[in-house]
């Protein structure tokens, strides 16, 4: 009976490990992400921060822009097409 419980809670403990190391921080991949950060985007798409900055500054209300409060969030497939368009950054 004792080494019934023994493994009962050795299942459990395994159990709840289990469910808390795949759960507790659960990070959805950029390329699958509707918008970025700026950091984010600078990453992904290999443009400095700064220079993102200056491209929302110049219109912000582009269609690739979605404001949070006053933080800009970047829609990456519209993004993707706006640079697509581009010759020169």
């Amino acid at each position: 009976m004792y080494k019934l419980y023994l493994l009962y809670r050795f299942i459990k403990e395994s159990f709840t490990t289990v469910l808390n190391s795949t759960c507790g921080e659960c990070e959805i991949p950029v390329w699958e992400k509707y918008t970025l950060s700026i950091e984010e985007a600078a990453e992904y798409f290999r443009i400095g921060e700064n220079k993102l900055r200056s491209i929302i500054n110049k219109d912000k209300f582009a269609e690739f822009i979605l404001w949070n409060g006053n933080r800009a969030q970047i829609k990456r497939k519209l993004f993707e097409k706006h640079i697509d368009k581009m010759s020169f950054i």
